[in-house]
């Protein structure tokens, strides 16, 4: 076989030298340790939770080490592409704090190593696809879908490894060069090979997560161009990475698999293969057990669900750091105040096991999260929100913004501060109380206190109440009525003597805070009656006196 004959029959508008493209993408001028890294996701339009873990660790060793963090668009599969999906993949990283340092942006590229769509690299790929071809290490494949499927039904049947490869690859291995321009000419589809070496040699690979993997070298004939000369993820990223200057390769563990095939190139070209990172597959717990995250039954795996959530990005980053390493949380613990970018993140303590997705724990970071927050960041970061997924909401909180931001710091000074808020979806519910246009009755008064205690009790504290009295004095005056009113001003002497008492100070207060909230759970009575107003707390008080 004329190699260079079979280069030129199936690539003549090729001209290019791989030493041209080369140049075109000069090795990067960082410092000694830099890492370079990226997130490759394809433009499905499913932005999910794996993308931006990943993407996470990349940021993080990418940035920490004075490196380069990209993003490239890996769009080889035309037909799974969806119009807009490729701004929905960047908005949804903006939105969660991913700072990308060039790649791929909504209306082009922003960097000197693009393009950064693989599909408008196309001519740059059929330049190593030649040399491949050339160098007989690559063959044009005519097999139809029909004849595939007929290989792959005779390799189950002999419980062989699917594929085309030894002996189910000699037909296509052995076209002569006229049959070849013979099947061109007659408009036969065919995809480009790589021709797989039969050994039963083993590599080893060192992987920055798993440590040494050693794994039978690949004998794979797989496919590097497909039928309309866009390249295969196995072969694209390979060409993209050693371009790009990729220095590790984060990905989930499905690709473990095809590592074979990727150090089988990366050998081929003789190039420096990147440290290969395989990430731990997201699960949650079921039942006794843990499964893998689904797309069809879990909404928690698509980044969506966290933003029409309202959960903030920074409690989701502090998430994903508890998930990613190992040591998060003891370090969090001894720097409270500290930015969590300040955490020395470390693939060294990376689990291999599945990594859990707990949405109870994600919930009770996300309160820690806000808590640290002042009020005027909680009111940015909450009406922000609003304006994108709850325009009504965002409306009243802008109308009432003195009024929002007291709310917001009720219970935030005392030894334990409240932790009240965790989503801004739950935020809208749980401050619904301080504005008159939400505030509803949710809970039952308690049985202690029937109608006529309500009505007396709520005649006197309005007799009584006077704005300007601090805590103390304000708390006098209910002791006063409750003791008037036969309660018990002491919680312990109606729980030792409940036949004196027709209730205690607790069922008293409960009443005052179901009337002024809604609710018996909430913050405490005399710091909400400062945020609502005396005209407030007056007319809410007066409903349930007659």
């Amino acid at each position: 076989m004329d190699y260079n004959a079979l280069a030129d029959l199936l690539f003549p508008d090729v001209t290019a030298k791989p030493e041209d493209i080369e140049k075109r993408f000069p090795q990067r001028n960082l410092p000694e340790g830099a890492c370079v890294t990226r997130i490759g996701p394809s433009p499905t339009g499913f932005v999910h939770l794996g993308n931006l873990y990943n993407a996470l660790i990349g940021e993080r060793i990418a940035h920490q080490s004075d490196g380069v963090f990209y993003l490239r668009i890996e769009d080889t599969d035309n037909k799974r592409e969806v119009e807009g999906a490729v701004e929905t993949v960047i908005n949804a990283m903006n939105y969660f704090g991913v700072r990308f340092d060039e790649g791929a942006v909504a209306d082009g590229d922003n960097g000197n190593y693009g393009p950064y769509r693989q599909r408008q690299r196309r001519e740059i790929y059929h330049v190593f696809a030649k040399q491949l071809t050339e160098q007989g290490l690559a063959y044009p494949c005519f097999l139809t879908a029909e004849e595939i499927d007929a290989i792959r039904e005779q390799q189950t049947a002999n419980k062989e490894n699917p594929g085309i490869y030894g002996k189910y690859a000699e037909q296509s291995r052995s076209l002569t060069l006229e049959q070849i321009k013979e099947n061109i000419a007659a408009g036969k589809e065919w995809v480009l090979r790589y021709r797989g070496v039969e050994t039963d040699e083993y590599i080893n690979v060192e992987d920055a997560i798993r440590g040494k993997l050693e794994m039978p070298r690949n004998n794979m004939d797989f496919v590097l161009l497909k039928s309309d000369g866009i390249p295969t993820y196995h072969f694209a990223h390979v060409v993209d990475d050693h371009l790009m200057r990729s220095t590790h390769v984060i990905r989930g563990e499905e690709w473990l698999s095809s590592l074979p095939m990727h150090v089988e190139l990366f050998s081929t070209f003789d190039w420096k293969q990147p440290v290969y990172c395989h990430t731990a597959t997201l699960m949650k717990l079921e039942g006794t057990g843990k499964r893998k995250l689904s797309k069809r039954k879990d909404p928690e795996l698509a980044l969506s669900y966290y933003q029409q959530e309202g959960i903030s990005p920074d409690a989701i980053w502090e998430f994903l750091l508890t998930v990613l390493n190992s040591n998060y949380e003891e370090w969090r613990i001894a720097n409270p105040e500290a930015d969590y970018h300040d955490f020395p993140y470390s693939l060294s303590k990376m689990s291999i096991s599945g990594a859990l997705v707990d949405l109870d724990k994600l919930r009770n970071i996300s309160k820690d999260v806000i808590g640290r927050m002042s009020a005027e960041k909680i009111y940015e970061s909450w009406l922000e929100w609003c304006e994108c997924y709850n325009t009504d909401y965002a409306e009243l909180i802008r109308k009432y913004p003195e009024r929002t931001i007291k709310a917001l710091n009720v219970g935030r000074n005392a030894k334990k501060p409240r932790k009240d808020l965790e989503t801004w979806k739950q935020a809208c519910d749980f401050m619904s109380f301080y504005y008159d246009e939400t505030f509803k009755i949710s809970d039952e008064m308690p049985e202690e206190c029937d109608s006529a205690v309500q009505k007396e009790f709520f005649a006197k504290y309005l007799e009584s109440y006077c704005h300007e009295d601090d805590s103390a004095a304000w708390f006098d005056k209910v002791k006063a009525i409750t003791e008037e009113l036969g309660f018990a001003v002491k919680p312990k002497d109606y729980k030792n003597n409940p036949d004196q008492y027709k209730g205690s100070i607790v069922h008293i207060t409960n009443m005052l805070r179901i009337a002024l909230t809604g609710h018996a759970n909430a913050p405490d009575i005399w710091e909400v009656s400062h945020v609502l107003g005396e005209d407030i707390v007056r007319g809410r008080i007066s409903k349930l006196c007659f």
